[in-house]
Parts: C-alpha cells; sequence; structure tokens
C-alpha cells in the first residue's frame, strides 16, 4: 500500500533575506518550524532549522530502520542501534557529501556482520536511493559490546 505524507511550508521574501516556516507537516509530529537562508548556509543556525538538516533527520531513521530490518530478517535482532548523519552543502552548488555514522549493540553479532549490513542498509534504503545523485556517501560503522 502507497503511502503519501504532506509539509507545508510558507516563505516570505527573497532568498537572501527572507524566511520561512514549516507550518505544519501531516503526522503533526512537529511545527511550526523557522528556515532561512543563514541557517542553511552558515555554520549557526540561529535556532532554525534546514533543508539539509532535515534530510539529515530523514537519512538517519530511514538507514536504521533499514539497518534493523535487515539485521532481524537475518536472525541477528538489534538490541539498538544509534545512527548520525552529517549533510554538507556548498551554496551554489548544493549537497556534495552525507556521512552517516553507526554505532550497534546486536547480540550474536561480530564486525564484519555489522558492517555487511550496514552497508546493505545504506544502499537499500529509501531515503539512501532518493538521495543517489549525491557525489558522496560515507558510512561509518561501530559494533559495540553487548
Amino acid at each position: 500500500m502507497a503511502t503519501e505524507r504532506r509539509a507545508e511550508v510558507t516563505w516570505q521574501g527573497d532568498l537572501m533575506s527572507g524566511s520561512g516556516t514549516i507550518d505544519r507537516v501531516g503526522s503533526g509530529a512537529f511545527g511550526p518550524l523557522h528556515v532561512s537562508w543563514p541557517a542553511r548556509s552558515e555554520e549557526q543556525s540561529g535556532g532554525k532549522t534546514s533543508p539539509e538538516e532535515l534530510i539529515a533527520a530523514a537519512h538517519a531513521s530511514c538507514f536504521s530502520m533499514a539497518l534493523a530490518h535487515g539485521l532481524a530478517q537475518a536472525g541477528t535482532p538489534p538490541e539498538r542501534l544509534a545512527t548520525a548523519a552529517a549533510v554538507t552543502f556548498v551554496p551554489g552548488t548544493g549537497i556534495t557529501k552525507i556521512a552517516l555514522e553507526v554505532r550497534g549493540t546486536v547480540p550474536g553479532l561480530e564486525e564484519a556482520g555489522f558492517r555487511e549490513a550496514a552497508e546493505g542498509a545504506k544502499a537499500d534504503c529509501p531515503v539512501s536511493k532518493a538521495l543517489a545523485g549525491v557525489p558522496e556517501i560515507t558510512l561509518v560503522v561501530r559494533l559495540e559490546d553487548v
């Protein structure tokens, strides 16, 4: 069954001096969130978010779900996965890199098996597939002791 997710955004002004609000999302899980060009292009976000920050959240959560599923399907469900995603945005160029890092506690699994499962999740999660045009997506994997 297909699902559709929605978000509504209002933007006022031009790109550089304007600002916007992610007014609502269909689930009601968050909003409003303020967005601006400086939040996107400068180190300090000023308490506002950016499309890249939201992409990082989407990628980290999708990757974690795909990895948890793959591990469970292989008979080694995780106790815990902690995933971070960092999206690099270069003004005038776009998103140039996504760095994924996952730490996992997976009873009965060795480092090589965890790395293989993580690489599979990186390749197969729907958000990874949607971001296939990003020039570089890296993955750091660390299996923690049970």
